[in-house]
């Protein structure tokens, strides 16, 4: 009897799942035990939009600089209340052209490959995301409580670089890296044409 219940709590926790909605421009979606709304922000004086959750805030100076030692952490920090999940962004004094987006992707993913042999990497890639070329790679590195999953994603912003990270501890990997995706194809770049 008890097993048979099993079966069942497992069907309804599928059939849960099924119907529970997971888009997040269109409403709530359920990421590991809890909902999350996502809304779309703007940065860098609305050059970039993003949707992301709406709870997270910028992560605390103290925190920042805890979690990202090094001088250049970057400019824009969104974080949950753990400080444990977040995305960032970062401008980079590089110059970089749509068409150069690839080799500047396979380029990073080298450079951390070289960095730390101990990361795990899984995909790469390039997507157009409204009509602007995103490279994006994602990967595990070792750290000190555990593992951390990263996607790491970059595009061309006024002829400059400008880069994104989403970053949460590994055990929580599979319930965001979706989500994760579905952020970076929320990407939208409105750059001021040259010449006018």
């Amino acid at each position: 009897m008890e097993y048979m219940d099993e079966k069942i709590l497992a069907v309804l926790n599928q059939a849960e799942k099924a119907n529970v909605p997971n888009n997040i421009s269109a409403g709530p979606v359920r990421v590991g035990n809890r909902f999350y709304e996502f809304e779309q922000q703007a940065f860098w004086e609305n050059k970039v939009h993003l949707f992301i959750p709406k709870d997270f805030e910028d992560m605390p100076e103290q925190q920042r600089a805890l979690k990202y030692p090094y001088e250049q952490r970057p400019q824009i920090i969104k974080s949950d209340e753990t400080g444990s999940v977040n995305f960032t962004l970062n401008r980079v004094d590089q110059d970089l052209q749509d068409q150069w987006v690839k080799q500047l992707t396979d380029g990073m993913k080298a450079m951390i490959k070289q960095a730390n042999p101990a990361n795990v990497f899984y995909t790469d890639g390039v997507e157009v995301v409204a009509e602007k070329q995103v490279g994006y790679f994602e990967f595990k590195s070792p750290a000190l409580d555990g593992f951390l999953y990263h996607l790491m994603f970059f595009f061309a912003l006024e002829g400059k670089m400008a880069m994104g990270t989403f970053c949460c501890p590994y055990a929580k990997y599979e319930e965001w890296r979706e989500i994760a995706f579905q952020v970076i194809r929320t990407l939208s770049v409105s750059e001021e044409e040259k010449g006018e």
